[in-house]
């Protein structure tokens, strides 16, 4: 067969020289323009130039360090605090029995840095609340990369996103700003810089990619979200700029995973579009507010997927809606699954809240659900929480094991704040740092339901509870489906 073929290609080519040869093309002229157009030339080699620019010789980041570096700040803390000589120094039960026998406490100054980010041009500076958290007053110093110092003082900063606004103080100058991009614009590859200081060496800039959107498993509140990057990020870049290739502010580093306490490539960031809130709330003097939804959501699981009749372990089960409220009003009912808001995919309960939250209070929202298998959308409106009324809410103190506790009655804006049931009981919104209720392991979400064997139903009930001393407290805690039961000596 392959004979064939040759001979075949053989009389084919001899008929297609002689064609040519009829046409007035001489046999070696048209041999030659038949292997030409059988076997073409390559065309020779283009012609190669001396890069236009440096940055195209070196694919160089100079040009986006030169626009956002200026506006990264270092945050250097100093505090004074007390300490003792002695470790016992500071316990209440050997002072009352030794006093001073153990000495006289002693200040110390105790540093801490990080970095921050400029976004107005009079000065409001992002960083994190964790860099400026600490016991006693602060003063806050910012160094520019200019190597100018100005003192700083906090506007608003918020425990649960660990977002703070901090203020330059200084005499009308102009400071060099970052401006925001949307952080939903982002996408997994997307290339990022980080922007800080860390360890304190002085400002350092790390390269890295987006590794992942919406992370949500790794932070304590409902409403973190985060941005995970490659980019290095070590000790002293907490509040430092994640920027994008156009040398924009996309996120606020904030923390990253490690077990040696140095970077491994994976650092994460919180979205410029929750940071922008906290901006422009404090710029107008006013607290951000969270959009009250009226229910309690659990994120779900493989268990609940195969029940609900879901093909994927994705989305927010509605578990409780409140009688009146955002839910309630719209339609939503227990058992609904939340897979979208407003087109974005959500994966579990605190992707909602962060979609929520961003959104904002007094718009609405579109939220995709699957009830009983069937895909529907519903219309949310996002509304402030009511708020507690003076008689609601009670600061403790005393001899008792609630001293330095703040408790609320529970009301729907509370329970759905504190990711509690609404019913009868008294919960802790938050604690003193320091406080005996601190000591003894007190939590926002705790629910005091009994004191000494009798139920507390107010804040009113509890408080006529703690004014009698007891030899010893007996105090039944509800945690989350657990009760505990304390018993402190009086």
């Amino acid at each position: 067969m392959s004979r064939q073929i040759k001979k075949l290609s053989a009389l084919a080519a001899a008929g297609l020289l002689a064609v040519l040869a009829v046409s007035g093309i001489g046999r070696h002229e048209a041999s030659a323009q038949f292997l030409d157009n059988l076997f073409p030339k390559e065309a020779p080699p283009a012609r190669r130039e001396v890069p236009p620019s440096r940055e195209i010789a070196q694919y160089s980041y100079a040009p986006i360090v030169r626009k956002a570096a200026p506006a990264v700040v270092n945050v250097y803390v100093q505090r004074r605090v007390q300490a003792f000589s002695s470790p016992f120094a500071n316990d209440p039960f050997f002072r009352q029995f030794f006093g001073d026998a153990f000495g006289q406490p002693s200040e110390r100054i105790q540093s801490s840095l990080g970095s921050g980010v400029i976004v107005s041009p009079d000065g409001i500076v992002v960083t994190n609340t964790h860099v400026i958290r600490g016991r006693g007053e602060a003063e806050i110093r910012i160094a520019l990369s200019d190597k100018r110092e100005f003192d700083a003082k906090v506007v608003t900063q918020d425990d649960k996103t660990d977002i703070a606004i901090l203020k330059i103080e200084s005499d009308n100058q102009r400071f060099p700003t970052l401006e925001f991009e949307d952080s939903d614009t982002l996408e997994v590859g997307d290339m990022v810089l980080a922007i800080g200081n860390p360890f304190g060496v002085g400002q350092t800039v790390t390269s890295g990619i987006v590794s992942a959107l919406a992370r949500s498993e790794i932070g304590n509140s409902d409403t973190q979200v985060f941005i995970q990057t490659d980019a290095a990020i070590n000790p002293g870049n907490s509040g430092g700029a994640l920027v994008d290739m156009s040398g924009k502010l996309v996120g606020i580093n904030t923390m990253i995973f490690s077990q040696s306490g140095g970077s491994q490539g994976i650092g994460f960031a919180i979205p410029s579009n929750l940071v922008r809130l906290y901006v422009q709330g404090a710029a107008e003097g006013r607290k951000v507010e969270r959009p009250w939804l009226g229910a309690r959501l659990e994120t779900v699981t493989r268990d609940m997927a195969g029940g609900l009749g879901l093909d994927r372990v994705a989305g927010a089960v509605v578990a409780r809606v409140s009688d009146t409220g955002p839910a309630a009003s719209a339609g939503l009912r227990a058992g609904d699954v939340i897979v979208h808001v407003d087109g974005f995919e959500v994966t579990d309960a605190r992707a909602v809240h962060y979609r929520l939250t961003t959104r904002g209070v007094g718009r609405t929202a579109k939220l995709g659900i699957i009830r009983k298998g069937a895909p529907h959308e519903i219309e949310l409106s996002l509304e402030a929480a009511p708020q507690p009324s003076r008689d609601d809410v009670r600061n403790l103190a005393g001899q008792h094991p609630l001293d330095g506790a703040r408790v609320s009655n529970i009301l729907p804006g509370i329970a759905d704040e504190l990711g509690i049931d609404e019913g009868e009981g008294v919960v802790v919104v938050s604690v003193r740092r320091g406080s005996t209720a601190a000591r003894l392991g007190f939590l926002p979400g705790d629910v005091i339901a009994e004191v000494g064997g009798t139920s507390v139903a107010s804040v009113t009930d509890l408080e006529g509870l703690l004014t009698n001393r007891q030899r010893m407290w007996l105090v039944a805690v509800r945690r989350g489906d657990k009760v505990f039961n304390l018993q402190v000596p009086g």
